[in-house]
């Protein structure tokens, strides 16, 4: 599946950029499903988000500079607000300006530290996180990079539980348990929930991470995939700490996703360093890159293509659920 021949993709949130890489000032640009945009933040301090063309001789907008909450051509000057309309035109002396004058713009949203766009009418919410405003967790943003794999690969990789014990040799992977004790799925609307017990090894960073002096752990997982791009991994260690992982990859172009991975944890800076937690689980994603990178980006949606095993079941709904996904919105599979 290509992903910026599919237009209902373009229905559903993604996280683009941090919040924090706005407070500059500057109108920052992002590619997201194909689609050249420009973000900054308007007159009452929210994101906004734009085609990253002005209407009157394609300049790249990201190249101007916010005025008022306005973002400004660099070229001629012309200026617009959070819903596309040209505010100000400079060689317009009587200010008469034609409500032809305006730029596409987007759906745009703040959330968990991160700008979320639609460039389209949304089908579903952003995913709800109630850990997030529960004042028991803490919000740790662990990093955001570009991935050269297809997020069709990510969201499978979070939810195979076969491959920790051959990719995750230096932090997690367990030959002890390569394969885990429990496997429920269930399907809902817009995704899918699974739920699964593993056994790890415990590293002596994560030790100090968790407060668990063993070298062996086992895991409880909540796990939930959020279609298109985002998954949601709730672990559960016996001494009740809980470590919920939030990954999202956010389609740049067909072989391209920006990955943004943030946790929530029900200790305290106090009981494990921040730096310490983001460490473990970069390590662990590093892992990940390196074999992600290596696949197909071109996601085959019927499963005949690929061979599968019984732990692939997450992976193979997933593929289902984006062929229903295709179809009911007069879609087929773009493949080339």
């Amino acid at each position: 599946m290509l992903v910026t021949k599919q237009p209902v993709l373009k229905r559903f949130w993604y996280p683009v950029i941090p919040i924090s890489h706005l407070s500059d000032g500057h109108p920052k640009p992002f590619t997201l499903l194909g689609q050249n945009i420009v973000i900054w933040l308007d007159t009452d301090g929210r994101p906004a988000a734009a085609q990253d063309r002005c209407c009157h001789r394609s300049a790249q907008l990201s190249k101007g500079k916010v005025t008022n909450g306005n973002i400004e051509c660099p070229y001629h000057g012309w200026r617009f607000d959070g819903t596309g309309k040209c505010t100000y035109v400079p060689q317009i002396q009587d200010g008469m300006i034609s409500p032809s004058y305006r730029v596409k713009a987007y759906n745009c949203a703040d959330r968990y530290g991160y700008v979320w766009v639609c460039l389209g009418e949304p089908l579903c919410d952003i995913p709800d996180i109630p850990e997030a405003k529960d004042s028991k967790y803490r919000l740790i943003q662990e990093f955001y990079e570009p991935w050269k794999c297809a997020g069709l690969r990510v969201m499978e990789n979070e939810f195979d539980t076969a491959h920790p014990t051959f990719v995750h040799t230096t932090t997690f992977g367990s030959e002890e348990y390569p394969i885990p004790n429990k496997m429920e799925l269930q399907e809902h609307e817009w995704g899918i929930d699974f739920w699964t017990v593993l056994g790890v090894t415990n590293p002596k960073l994560q030790q100090e991470n968790l407060k668990i002096n063993e070298n062996q752990v086992m895991r409880t997982m909540h796990m939930t995939w959020y279609m298109p791009f985002t998954a949601q991994l709730r672990i559960c260690y016996p001494n009740g700490l809980i470590h919920i992982v939030v990954n999202t990859a956010a389609p740049i172009d067909d072989s391209t996703s920006q990955i943004v991975q943030f946790c929530l944890r029900n200790d305290t800076e106090a009981e494990a360093k921040a730096e310490n937690v983001i460490a473990f689980d970069r390590a662990v994603t590093l892992e990940d890159k390196a074999v992600l990178e290596t696949t197909d980006y071109n996601v085959p949606l019927d499963i005949s293509k690929e061979q599968h095993m019984m732990t692939d079941k997450p992976g193979i709904l997933m593929r289902r659920k984006f062929l229903a996904l295709l179809k009911a919105y007069g879609e087929v599979e773009q493949t080339e």
